[in-house]
């Protein structure tokens, strides 16, 4: 789509005199030792765009461990015995339980429900003990703990509960007595006479005693209890004041079965998140396969997400299988009944979170300790699809369904998982002409990606659908990363009226169980901690303003060369043969050549995999190794052509054919055949990032010989594929380091100028407030550190720095330091 800009445009000028002058009266960094001018001028008279109290929320999925072992405050790890090597390979019904006797899972008539389907006989003298999470359960002294159990025993038992660690006893054990006959709950309470984060809880049998659920929690949990969260991961959000909490997923909404948990469907354990099966008593709720490699409990449920919106001031925004499933697997279902079932189950949530009390799931809703409605107003249906028009197919039958009985609910669609590309420009298509009134956006790309571009919405239509930034992050956690995203954000309160509603992802992840990086907040068992880009997240979500305030300002000056590299090859988990490279300059002399007949000796082999010359071909053979590169040639060559020859032998993906080879973590590759073979992308790399420069859908044969090549001329590229012309691209997008936007709090009057200074030079910047009436002090905020700073559970290398600016004037000066985030918050007259 264009990339020009409407409302700000950058303008290039020189400071003024009076600039440099003044620049006198701010304290200069001692690191910082030049300094480049610019100049921000403010239109307080005009009318930017106004911003919505829910512009900025969070989005939690149960990735990394976020929900059992983290938000979700239970301290016992498989509690129902229901772990499986559905699940996880490593898994069995006893991971994290140890036993000291006789002990047994079964899975039979005598279970304490039909849909907890496991449950643990224990020989008479015998115990078992669990580990926790991380290093084991954590407990502080002089804090009450909840135990509790479900246990039957035919003749009565004695259950002796226990805490302890290597050090000895954490609290003192507790007597629990098991009447004779069936199921039924037992509790007891502990409190800690020291901390530790080390704990076993261990359950000792006198008589053999059939147990289940056997869960600890924190008396001390966010707001509710019992079934409550974690404090200090729950106060993390709440501090960010968010406009609305998007939940369960990403992709545990649109993978997996979209059957029910039941004995019809056969008990089918990897299913998409369905909220139906996370409501109710905790011990009736479903387990499940969770997309990211774990089981889940679903102690933490719809109710709770719900709740837990509501308690931080939040937006609910639910999200629900469209019945084509994505993330890798895209399939669309054709089963019209179930459709049709869910379409039933969509509309039964929004009775759920907004009925009275007297419909039928209003009354549930009620029976678990909520009468009056949750307020649900937008609901989203799908997740990052890779099959457009499948899924819009769908997507229109949930929307007419929802319209129908609940026209005050917006029902949010999807753009798929890129920023760009065939499916991106086929799903918004879609959207255009059905006039949907919302589409969520989700891309995870470079720093780089993130200070190009910062005009995206500029040129998005006005009067089309809205825009949910549902999920997006520059790729690492570092400040440089923060920097990044919040030079971007200006980019997207000044489109504001276009983009209503934005989101960071993932929200969390515990250290010991990580599947994807990087993550707003990270934590163990017994500590949290900010990211960078949590600290970024805050300052914008509780600075907001109700409208934007037009601004302009000076650019970069910035100087591109040509595209410089050397070349390689590389594979992902796949297997392939490379032969006949050929890198010609553009006056046609020959740089590289090899048929590989000799040796590999001018390839520097700097990533995974097994390379070897084999037939007169470099063939790279592990077919499990990710990014298997080799490179050649000099760093400096600009302005040639590469051509190879490359065929696939095995695995699941093409070939990698890289150019503009700076090092390992900056180059250009053409992905044919990346994403399980499904689609081949140009993608940059710029210090370990990847954004996507141009995407096509498309897969490679096995076994057939491609011809290809790339054509480098400047900084544009076009790739030939047999000879045919696949695609062109022309990198000449500035990363600006330099971005503002201004806003007004209209309950304070403040005027809100807010500066990135993404360099490691100082930004001495004349700010021309256009006549506004202002106080001579300002309330300023700022975030500065290194570029590579990351906040860990030990050390805070970023976090805010608040101070008062006594300098301001309708025309003032102000520098801002290197590698900086700076919020000034002006009072007008």
């Amino acid at each position: 789509m264009p990339r020009s800009t409407t409302r700000t445009r950058w303008r290039l000028g020189l400071a003024t005199t009076a600039l440099l002058t003044a620049a006198a009266l701010v304290p200069v960094p001692a690191h910082a030792e030049t300094v480049t001018d610019y100049a921000v001028t403010v239109d307080p008279a005009a009318q930017g765009a106004q911003i919505d109290d829910t512009m900025y929320g969070v989005f939690f999925e149960d990735i990394n461990r976020a929900a059992d072992g983290g938000l979700y405050a239970e301290l016992v790890q498989n509690r129902s015995f229901e772990y499986s090597a559905v699940d996880n390979r490593a898994y069995t019904p006893l991971t994290s339980w140890t036993v000291d006797g006789t002990a047994q899972v079964l899975d039979d008539a005598g279970r304490l429900n039909d849909r907890n389907r496991n449950y643990l006989s224990l020989g008479a003298g015998s115990a078992v003990t669990n580990a926790g999470y991380n290093t084991g359960v954590r407990v502080e002294q002089g804090k009450r703990y909840d135990f509790s159990v479900w246990a039957r025993a035919a003749s009565g038992s004695a259950l002796t509960v226990s805490l302890q660690d290597a050090g000895g006893v954490l609290a003192t054990a507790r007597a629990v007595t098991v009447r004779k006959g069936g199921w039924a709950r037992y509790r007891a309470t502990f409190t800690a006479t020291r901390t530790s984060s080390e704990g076993r809880l261990t359950v000792a049998s006198s008589a053999a005693t059939a147990l289940d659920m056997v869960s600890l929690f924190p008396r001390d949990t966010y707001r509710h209890e019992p079934n409550g969260l974690r404090k200090d991961l729950a106060e993390k959000i709440a501090a960010l004041h968010p406009g609305f909490v998007r939940f369960p997923g990403g992709c545990l909404v649109n993978t997996g079965s979209m059957q029910d948990y039941s004995e019809a469907s056969g008990w089918q354990r990897a299913r998409s998140y369905q909220w139906k099966d996370t409501v109710g008593p905790v011990e009736e709720r479903a387990v499940n396969s969770n997309f990211w490699g774990y089981n889940q409990s679903y102690g933490l449920g719809y109710y709770e997400y719900f709740r837990f919106a509501e308690d931080v001031g939040a937006m609910p925004l639910p999200v629900v299988p469209a019945l084509v499933t994505g993330c890798g697997q895209n399939r669309a279902v054709v089963d019209d009944a179930l459709l049709k079932r869910h379409i039933q189950d969509t509309l039964d949530l929004i009775e759920f979170a907004n009925g009275p009390a007297t419909s039928p799931w209003g009354r549930k809703r009620a029976q678990m300790g909520h009468p009056a409605p949750f307020r649900l107003t937008h609901l989203e249906v799908g997740n990052e699809e890779n099959l457009p028009a499948e899924f819009f197919a769908r997507f229109e039958q949930f929307r007419a369904a929802v319209e129908a009985k609940y026209p005050d609910v917006t029902v949010v669609s999807n753009s798929g998982p890129d920023d760009s590309g065939q499916i991106f420009d086929m799903a918004w298509q879609l959207n255009r002409d059905a006039g949907v009134a919302m589409v969520d956006e989700h891309y995870y790309n470079s720093p780089q990606w993130f200070l190009q571009n910062n005009d995206r919405y500029d040129s998005y239509d006005r009067s089309g659908p809205k825009v949910f930034l549902g999920e997006y992050a520059s790729q690492g956690n570092a400040f440089k990363n923060g920097l990044a995203e919040a030079a971007y954000m200006t980019g997207l309160e000044r489109n504001a009226d276009v983009v209503k509603l934005a989101s960071y992802a993932p929200l969390f992840a515990n250290e010991d169980y990580v599947q994807w990086r990087p993550d707003l907040v990270w934590f163990n068992n017994h500590a949290s901690w900010n990211s960078a880009n949590y600290e970024v997240q805050k300052l914008f979500m509780t600075n907001v303003g109700d409208r934007v305030v037009p601004s302009t300002a000076t650019g970069t000056p910035s100087l591109q060369g040509p595209v410089t590299g050397a070349v390689g090859l590389s594979t992902w988990a796949t297997s392939a043969a490379y032969d006949d490279v050929r890198v010609t300059g553009a006056n046609g002399d020959t740089l590289l050549s090899d048929d590989f007949s000799g040796d590999a000796s001018r390839w520097t082999h700097t990533g995974g995999g097994s390379w070897s010359l084999q037939d007169g071909q470099y063939v790279q053979t592990d077919t499990a190794a990710e990014n298997t590169m080799v490179f050649a040639g000099d760093p400096a060559w600009h302005d040639y052509d590469l051509r190879v020859k490359a065929t696939k032998k095995s695995g699941k993906e093409g070939f990698l054919v890289a150019f503009g080879v700076k090092d390992t973590g900056n180059y250009y590759w053409w992905n044919l055949g990346g994403w399980n073979n499904t689609r081949s992308a140009v993608e940059q790399a710029v210090d370990g990032g990847k954004s996507t420069l141009i995407s096509k859908a498309g897969s490679v044969e096995t076994g057939r010989a491609y011809d290809i090549q790339v054509k480098v001329r400047g900084r544009q590229v076009t790739l030939y594929l047999d000879g045919q012309e696949w695609g062109s691209f022309t990198d000449d997008k500035p990363a600006e380091p330099f971005r503002q936007v201004v806003t007004e709090d209209d309950r304070t009057g403040d005027l809100i100028v807010k500066v990135v200074n993404a360099q490691s030079t100082q930004a001495r910047t004349a700010i021309d407030l256009g006549g506004a009436r202002v106080a001579s002090r300002a309330r300023v905020t700022t975030l500065a550190a290194a570029p590579d700073a990351v906040n860990t559970e030990t050390g805070t290398a970023v976090a805010p720095v608040t101070s008062t600016f006594t300098g301001v004037a309708n025309r003032f000066t102000y520098t801002f330091p290197a590698n900086s985030v700076t919020f000034l918050r002006i009072r007008q007259r």
